[in-house]
């Protein structure tokens, strides 16, 4: 958010179920999601609204956070050598009027040898990540190749979230050139 010259902000994260529906797509889910969780912020009448999810996909299947070790290995061991999307859907609201983009980028893993993959999981970089990876993180060094979005793929697309606070009507840094 300093990025984009915003700096007053208080996180308050929205308890929403995260659980994908029966043959949810991967990006219906993640806007479901993101939906779900800017309608579920309480806000004061005066307040500006962010939320935003990010999903991993490879196909139909939904990767989101690894609840262990094992599952964050499973994860990573079908990422391996393949192109995936990664979806992050952003939502802005401002009293009852909500602004919402998502951003769809590819990215390639390079193969992984299984040491790779045991030595990634020890960082514990995995806890918590989408996919069981963060791009800013150790895992950079898994990927040759992306299409898309940085910013998007570290779950937070600054062009996009920029567009949507002013839309509502913050202040970002471009304005203020």
């Amino acid at each position: 958010m300093a990025q984009i010259g915003v700096h007053e902000c208080d996180v308050r994260p929205p308890d929403v179920d995260e659980t994908p529906l029966a043959h949810e797509k991967p990006r219906d889910y993640c806007n479901r999601v993101t939906r779900s969780k800017i309608e579920t912020l309480v806000l004061a009448d005066d307040e500006v609204g962010l939320c935003g999810d990010t999903t991993v996909a490879v196909g139909r299947r939904i990767m989101g956070k690894p609840d262990d070790a094992a599952q964050a290995r499973q994860f990573l061991t079908l990422l391996s050598g393949r192109k995936h999307r990664v979806i992050t859907a952003v939502a802005v609201r401002r009293g009852s009027q909500i602004w919402q983009r998502d951003v769809v980028s590819l990215v390639k893993f390079k193969p992984l040898s299984d040491a790779e993959i045991t030595a990634y999981l020890a960082t514990n970089d995995w806890q918590g990540k989408a996919g069981g990876y963060a791009i800013q993180g150790p895992a950079a060094a898994f990927i040759p190749w992306l299409s898309g979005s940085y910013s998007a793929i570290m779950g937070l697309p600054v062009f996009e979230t920029a567009t949507l606070l002013r839309a509502a009507g913050i202040t970002v840094f471009e304005d203020t050139l």
